[in-house]
């Protein structure tokens, strides 16, 4: 399918991810030019080096804007920002919601919701100013189907989701249109290392851990397994695309049927 993007520039946060990078191969073979930005230097020059036809990438704290303006920059230098695809985030503290901390709190706000806002005021001007741009952000299930263990991310995810829908309606009409997509339990680091600390936990192996876990913590999770990233990022290609033209202010659910309600 011809999405329409070939030349648009995208950033992709969380490039260093799994997903990330996912996407970034799958926009290249659009024809768009994918920018990354992560936090570990290290770890982004590493996952750079694995793409062929990347635009470029940076280092940045999305918690200071003093790097995400720094990264505005270093867009509008490559030539501008058409596609933000915000994957970047943290699960946060886990535990009883009234023993978390007020750090514990303010690092899942800060990490997965007002970066988005503030990533927003940078770079969608500009998509205004050109009258095209798609944002898509990653959510997740939490955000409409929370865990009492991850009341910060539920928290954070949530408002997400709703900044979402009220951003989508005044800038749609500027041609810039806002959607979310909202994976669950998928093949990643951060949920390889949430499953080792489970098996070490239960004493039990990863695959054990991963098991236990389906059946008590994700009993709609219809197809007993992770999800892969390959599975998510052409949800997150489409909806950056000029395909997508009529799609604004949604949330698109990869979940492997995880959300045990109507997406209404």
């Amino acid at each position: 399918m011809e999405l329409g993007i070939k030349g648009k520039r995208a950033l992709i946060t969380g490039g260093s991810g799994g997903m990330g990078k996912e996407v970034a191969r799958l926009l290249i073979d659009e024809g768009a030019i994918p920018f990354l930005s992560d936090i570990d230097a290290e770890e982004l020059d590493s996952a750079a080096a694995e793409i062929d036809g990347l635009g470029g990438h940076m280092a940045a704290d999305l918690t200071d804007t003093g790097d995400i303006a720094k990264l505005a920059d270093r867009m509008a230098q490559e030539g501008g920002c058409d596609i933000l695809v915000h994957a970047a985030g943290v699960t946060g503290a886990k535990g009883d919601p009234l023993e978390m901390t007020d750090d514990d709190w303010m690092e899942a706000w800060e990490i997965d919701f007002m970066s988005a806002v503030r990533l927003s005021r940078a770079l969608v001007p500009h998509m205004v100013d050109k009258g095209w741009g798609r944002v898509v952000f990653v959510t997740s299930e939490n955000a409409v189907q929370p865990y009492a263990d991850e009341a910060v991310y539920n928290a954070a995810k949530a408002a997400l989701l709703n900044f979402t829908k009220c951003v989508s309606m005044p800038y749609a009409p500027k041609g810039v249109l806002f959607n979310t997509v909202s994976p669950a339990f998928i093949e990643t680091p951060m949920t390889d290392g949430m499953m080792d600390k489970r098996a070490e936990e239960l004493g039990v192996s990863r695959d054990e851990a991963i098991e236990s876990f389906l059946k008590e913590e994700r009993p709609f999770l219809t197809l007993g397994r992770r999800g892969k990233v390959e599975e998510v990022a052409p949800v997150i290609a489409l909806l950056c695309s000029d395909r997508a033209s009529f799609t604004v202010g949604s949330a698109y659910r990869v979940d492997g049927g995880s959300v045990g309600t109507m997406n209404i």
